[in-house]
């Protein structure tokens, strides 16, 4: 089976090694990039076409939400697994109807997050 590869779009340095540390040990995880902003982000998923996006909102250069509708445009199987700050239910709301198949507050469902990479990794349905 061939590896998942991932992109993490997270404006902060911490929370993408923090995610890198937490995946690392899984062997169907290829990292193939990561992005601090939203044109990084934008020109990852174009360049190396990941598997999944670990995607934020609040991104220097627009929202994680520009980033969203752009993947789900360009590359609609792409699972985008939106982890934010920002939980609000309008986000979650507007996530979700423009195609993020998961969305994780990150201070109460990092670990979610996680088991979901992991599983999607492995093949099973989550």
């Amino acid at each position: 089976m061939e590896a998942m590869k991932l992109v993490i779009a997270d404006d902060s340095s911490v929370v993408r090694e923090r995610l890198t540390a937490m995946l690392s040990n899984v062997e169907e995880i290829e990292f193939i990039g990561q992005a601090q902003d939203v044109g990084d982000a934008i020109g990852s998923v174009e360049e190396l076409k990941p598997d999944a996006v670990i995607l934020d909102i609040q991104m220097p250069g627009g929202t994680g939400i520009d980033v969203l509708k752009h993947i789900k445009k360009v590359q609609p199987a792409t699972v985008v697994i939106v982890l934010t700050n920002y939980p609000f239910s309008q986000y979650r709301e507007e996530c979700l109807s423009e195609g993020a198949d998961y969305f994780f507050d990150k201070s109460l469902e990092f670990e979610r997050a996680i088991e979901v990479c992991k599983r999607l990794a492995r093949g099973s349905v989550v």
